[in-house]
Formats: C-alpha cells, sequence, structure tokens
C-alpha cells in the first residue's frame, strides 16, 4: 500500500535518548545490527554515541567509514548494551525493560455491520456470535504482522483495544469494534507507544514463535519509518 493510509512504524527520538542515557552512563558497545533491529543504524549510531556509547556494531564494513565520519566508532565484536533496554523491546513473552521507541500504527479504512452468523476474511476463520460492527485496518502481513495473529491479538483505538478477527491479508486486517464506532482514518496502534497495546510486540512471541527483536527487525524494514519527537 502506498501514501498516508499505509501503516507506519512511528519511532520515537526522545525515548530513544531516555533510554540510552540510562543504558550508556559508563559508556558501553551497542549492537546496531540489522539495521539497529528495524530501527535505522544511521539515525539511532549518533544518538547513543551522544549517550556514551564507545563503540556500534554493525552488518557491513562498508557502514564503517561513513559512521566514522560522524565521530561514531564502528565495527564488529561483542555488544555490552542490550538492545531490549535500549530499544524498549520486550523480552519473549513479557514486558518492555524501557520505554518503547518503536509504534506500528495503520488507520481505520471502512467499518460495516457483521451480522450474526456472518463471517470475515478469506477461509472464514471467524463468525460472529452476534451482531457488530467491524473496522478494515490497515497493516497485514506485508508489513510483518503475521498470519498467525489472526483471531489470537488485540490493537488499540482510541483508549480501548479490539481484537483482530479472521485471518491476517496481505495489507490489512479485520478488527471487531465490539459496539462503538471508529471514524474512518483513526489511527490503530498494533503495539508500542505508552497506551494498553505497549507490550503487544512481547505478546506476539508466544503466537508467533518468533522473538519480539526479530519482529522488530522484519517490521521496521517492511514498514515506512517516521522519527518523531
Amino acid at each position: 500500500m502506498a501514501g498516508s493510509a499505509a501503516p507506519r512504524v512511528l519511532l520515537s527520538r526522545s525515548a530513544l535518548q531516555r533510554n540510552a542515557d540510562a543504558l550508556l552512563s559508563a559508556g558501553g558497545v551497542v549492537d546496531l545490527r540489522h539495521d539497529a533491529f528495524g530501527h535505522g543504524a544511521d539515525e539511532v549510531a549518533p544518538i547513543v554515541r551522544a549517550a556514551g556509547a564507545t563503540r556500534v556494531l554493525v552488518d557491513a564494513t562498508d557502514a564503517v567509514p561513513a559512521l566514522s565520519a560522524r565521530g561514531v566508532a564502528a565495527g564488529t565484536g561483542e555488544a555490552t548494551a542490550d538492545p531490549h533496554e535500549l530499544f524498549g523491546i520486550p523480552r519473549d513473552g513479557g514486558a518492555a525493560p524501557a520505554e518503547p521507541v518503536m509504534r506500528l500504527e495503520g488507520r481505520v479504512i471502512s467499518t460495516k455491520p457483521l451480522r450474526a452468523g456472518e463471517a470475515v476474511s478469506y477461509g472464514y476463520t471467524h463468525r460472529a456470535e452476534r451482531d457488530t460492527l467491524v473496522a478494515l485496518v490497515t497493516g497485514g502481513y506485508a508489513q510483518g504482522i503475521l498470519r498467525a495473529l489472526g483471531n489470537r491479538s488485540r490493537v488499540q483505538i482510541g483508549d480501548r483495544t479490539h481484537p483482530v478477527i479472521g485471518r491476517i491479508a496481505m495489507d490489512v486486517c479485520v478488527v471487531d469494534l465490539e459496539g462503538i464506532d471508529a471514524p474512518v482514518g483513526a489511527p490503530v496502534v498494533f503495539f508500542g507507544g505508552a497506551g494498553p497495546v505497549r507490550d503487544a510486540l512481547g505478546r506476539w512471541s508466544a503466537v508467533t514463535g518468533l522473538t519480539a527483536l526479530e519482529m522488530a527487525v522484519v517490521i521496521g524494514r517492511h514498514v515506512e519509518r517516521e522519527w518523531i519527537a
């Protein structure tokens, strides 16, 4: 999907700075491989350097001169700083040990009534037990929201969470609004931020079998990234 309707990865610069200041006050070697675990090594490197990192680890040696030119020592070796604590990524099944830097946000495309007994999405893995209203939401397996999460995850719209129902499609999924309405264009948070889905990426681990760091890498590489304050 393209344009403003497509899901976005929102990255909080202030959260990263706070996490880095707390983690690197005495220095340390920071792992920025896998494009800083989906967060973008070019943006992250100067922030961790300013917080006290003595060196960063990168995947490709051709990245070393560019970082060195910006005053960031880069190379290979062993990291001393925990990426979960730097990026606020939950350890598998648990809560984030620090403020999440990454937030995945989609939008409501449309809403429609779903009557009792009617099904949604291909394969009809979900049938409504009662009359309800559902929303078609941007974000699917092409953006790293794995198919296994259909019928087994929740998203945040406003202050409330709602279940994702039916199978995850390539670019969209369906959410049961459970008796409330949501305007077209309303933000839909899959994980991150400060609300009730803050640690959802950790819960996704139990469903998918992947680690939260692995999923952050995939999502960060497949969704347009935007740094915010």
